[in-house]
């Protein structure tokens, strides 16, 4: 891939609202991903290679909103309270409502039945419903709104 694509990828990227973008090409993978405003992300200089791969995670952190619940520790290493885990199908952006003057779909402690929505990922500007594949108490929110997601990333905990 060469050098005019990149930078015309790189423009799209910033004239949407897309968090990361990935493009195969062959054997050739791009991978863009977005960095939120007032964050600043150093690079390690590599020599130049003929498979060319961008990527910055933008790390979290914001901190949770007053009126949410606060998020159970996730991944890092430490343990996740025991039930069923919710992961993510997809890489994106979660969204607990379903616009930000609503209020979340779950809390901690709501009952949800198998089907229910418990928040949203949106992916290349389309919004996916996330749902509970299991009946029972949300234990645990793992991931705050607004958040990246990565996929198979825990999100919630059901029990």
């Amino acid at each position: 891939m060469d050098l005019r694509k990149i930078k015309k990828l790189i423009d799209l990227l910033e004239e949407s609202n897309l968090a990361e973008l990935e493009i195969k090409e062959g054997e050739e993978i791009v991978r863009l991903s977005r960095i939120p405003k007032g964050m600043v992300a150093s690079l390690p200089q590599a020599a130049p290679v003929q498979h060319v791969r961008v990527d910055t995670p933008a790390p979290v952190t914001a901190p949770a909103a007053a009126s949410e619940a606060p998020a159970a520790p996730a991944a890092g290493g430490k343990s996740l309270p025991d039930g069923h885990v919710v992961k993510a199908p997809m890489v994106g952006t979660f969204y607990a409502s379903a616009n930000p003057e609503a209020a979340a779909f779950v809390k901690v402690g709501q009952s949800v039945k198998a089907g229910d929505t418990l928040g949203i990922i949106e992916a290349m500007k389309m919004f996916n419903q996330i749902e509970a594949d299991v009946s029972g108490t949300v234990l645990a929110i793992l991931v705050n709104n607004g958040q990246p997601v990565e996929f198979d990333e825990p999100m919630f905990v059901i029990g």
